[in-house]
């Protein structure tokens, strides 16, 4: 006979319970990549990307290739998009130079780069940018070649609107892209093939029918100032002058287009050791110096504001001049010269439409055949580039690793060279995957 024994319930006086749980596993903490100052500021557009990532399912493959896209191709399309701007500048210059009494050249670039320079140290001011008057120590020989070389590309482009059609100015300034790239190659040791030098030489072919001289054209009348019909086409109202000043202000054009080229070089030169209203402020102050002594010593007749359309028209075209120089410096600072500026041929789109727009014109026939040579040129060289290491060793940007792989494409420098990049993308990659296996293991 068993007897029931009673028992007691006691509650430990501390609780001590050796059971596992994931909750309390310690999870090894994986720090950040580190990256290159480029890399530590976001642009707003990528916050307004990382909220586009929150959308149906369906469309997330859209906005990863879109995503990639601009992510893969952000200089050359702040150049492109810089485009507009530079032809609504130039509209705005032709009209100025349609007055009663035209703005003299000298006088317009002194102003619009005064205009220019104030936005510069206005916004380095403000934003607490360093060395803002004379940039960084390392670049400042650089930048100065960029103010010296940008300011003959303006004075040629501005002194050719004076005697050609704003789509033939446009036109001239398509050379740019050929020449800088033959120059890269031969001062930066950038490739540049034999075909780009064939499409190159018939762009040479484009500007002579543009210029029409008159060694292979005969001797032509004086071009009409009022819209009559020339060559078979109809004239230009805002395009005078005799054959011979028509053939100074091509050549001046081309002068421009070496100049353009000698400040691509030196932004490209410069990269990300500088900021980029370094640059334009060097630019718009050697722009404002060297056309206030030019003054000085030519002399020339000073046109003063009688209209307050004239103010107007001024000061919109220092605004979209400062804007349209930040785009590109900005593009150029990103992509490769051979590839980044071939972003500028969009402007013969927005060239032919304002001009059609503004000034109801139409280009001669033999402008028309010229520009088709020169735009079949660069087309032909843009479609037959070759892929480069650096182009095709990019990853993908999915909304899986979009955090490194998109910001990396945006906002990497590119005075690194390309074993550095490489690298750097490696890392991140292999961080990545680390993560994500530490935070499968917590998960199992």
């Amino acid at each position: 006979m068993s007897a029931a024994k009673g028992f007691t319930v006691y509650s430990p006086d501390t609780s001590d319970f050796n059971i596992p749980s994931p909750a309390r596993e310690r999870i090894a903490f994986i720090p950040a990549p580190e990256v290159s100052i480029q890399h530590s500021k976001r642009s707003g557009w990528y916050d307004s990307y990382k909220r586009m990532v929150r959308c149906p399912r369906a469309l997330r493959p859209l906005v990863s290739r879109w995503a990639r896209f601009v992510g893969e191709n952000s200089g050359l399309l702040l150049i492109a998009s810089a485009q507009l701007f530079f032809a609504l500048m130039n509209v705005a210059v032709k009209m100025l130079n349609s007055l009663d009494e035209p703005v003299p050249t000298l006088e317009l670039m002194f102003i619009r780069m005064l205009i220019t320079y104030v936005c510069c140290i206005f916004y380095m001011l403000v934003t607490g940018v360093p060395d803002p008057w004379l940039g960084p120590k390392g670049v400042r020989l650089l930048l100065v070649t960029r103010g010296f070389s940008g300011f003959f590309g303006l004075f040629g482009v501005y002194f050719s609107l004076n005697y050609l059609s704003l789509s033939d100015t446009t036109v001239l300034t398509f050379l740019g892209p050929l020449t800088t790239a033959a120059a890269a190659a031969l001062i930066l040791r950038e490739k540049f093939t034999f075909k780009e030098g064939i499409a190159g030489a018939f762009s040479l072919v484009g500007v002579v029918l543009i210029a029409r001289p008159q060694f292979l054209f005969g001797t032509a009348q004086r071009v009409p100032d009022h819209g009559h019909i020339v060559e078979g086409g109809h004239g230009d109202p805002f395009e005078r002058g005799t054959p011979a000043e028509r053939l100074l202000a091509v050549g001046l054009s081309l002068l421009g287009v070496l100049g353009g080229a000698g400040a691509a070089l030196s932004i490209r030169k410069i990269g990300m050791r500088a900021h980029a209203l370094h640059s334009l402020n060097a630019f718009s102050a050697y722009c404002v110096v060297a056309s206030g002594i030019a003054m000085l010593w030519q002399q020339p007749h000073l046109v003063f504001p009688k209209r307050i359309e004239w103010i107007l028209m001024l000061l919109f075209i220092g605004v979209v001049g400062f804007i349209a120089q930040t785009m590109v410096t900005l593009g150029i600072q990103r992509e490769t010269i051979s590839r980044g500026l071939m972003g500028n041929y969009v402007q013969i789109i927005f060239a032919t439409a304002f001009e059609r727009i503004f000034f109801h014109t139409t280009p001669s026939p033999l402008s028309i055949f010229g520009t088709l040579i020169i735009m079949s040129s660069a087309i032909y060289v843009a479609l037959t580039k070759d892929k480069t290491k650096s182009s095709t060793a990019r990853p993908d940007v999915t909304l899986d690793n979009d955090e490194g792989a998109l910001e990396e494409g945006l906002l990497r420098g590119e005075g690194q060279d390309e074993d550095t990049e490489l690298k750097e993308r490696h890392e991140m990659k292999e961080t990545r995957e680390d993560k994500i296996e530490v935070e499968s293991r917590a998960k199992a």
